[in-house]
């Protein structure tokens, strides 16, 4: 599993783990550089796995082959879903998770993070998750398969914390589309941290401003 990742380990005793799963077409490297922006006060005892995407055809490219954690089937997001590439994800990014149990790290010191596909892979799996996480954090991402997840979610985690942060312009997944996730969320009583910054489809210092501060409070 390791070759499938970017692993960075802290100064001092891992005691925690963010698992953080990047956008579709770029690898575990693309957050690597993050990481030194993120208070020391969590770095110095988190461990941080950045996995690498299996690589698969993409319908809305014309078929091209890229790195994804699922398919994307059709602009229309929510219409037409790749379910099984999604459940396929959940399943590596909970093997992730067994790895970090096997290591130590309790699940209530594990956070579940990703951009864009990513995001939408960890909002997925934590919701379902049957052990306590620490949290999710959803960055320019949407909930997906929002018609299971009612019948699918898992009560461990019913009051974990999630962040969700959005550009209010991002041409990619749009932001009413976002804004429905959250929403959805609301409506069954998650606890979502709720953010939108003057971007598109990408990551501000602003918003990483904030990402160290929620996980300041996650993983204290």
């Amino acid at each position: 599993m390791n070759n499938n990742s970017i692993i960075i380990e802290p100064p001092e005793t891992a005691t925690s783990t963010i698992i953080w799963l990047h956008g579709l077409g770029a690898s575990g490297h693309d957050f690597e550089p993050i990481v030194p922006q993120i208070s020391s006060r969590i770095t110095c005892h988190t461990r941080f796995i950045f996995p690498h995407a299996p690589h698969r055809p993409i319908t809305i490219n014309g078929g091209v082959v890229m790195p994804a954690w699922y398919d994307i089937l059709s602009i229309d997001l929510p219409a037409q879903q790749d379910a099984q590439g999604i459940y396929d994800s959940e399943q590596m990014l909970c093997e992730y998770i067994t790895q970090e149990i096997e290591r130590g790290i309790d699940t209530q010191r594990i956070v579940l993070a990703g951009f864009s596909q990513g995001g939408v892979i960890a909002l997925h799996t934590g919701l379902r998750y049957p052990l306590k996480l620490a949290g999710i954090m959803a960055l320019s991402s949407y909930l997906p398969l929002a018609e299971t997840l009612d019948k699918e979610r898992h009560e461990a985690n019913n009051h974990t914390s999630i962040f969700m942060a959005h550009g209010d312009s991002d041409p990619v997944i749009s932001l009413k589309r976002a804004e429905r996730s959250h929403s959805a969320l609301k409506t069954l009583d998650y606890q979502v941290e709720w953010q939108t910054y003057p971007m598109q489809h990408s990551v501000c210092p602003e918003e990483i401003a904030d990402i160290s501060q929620w996980l300041s409070l996650m993983l204290h």
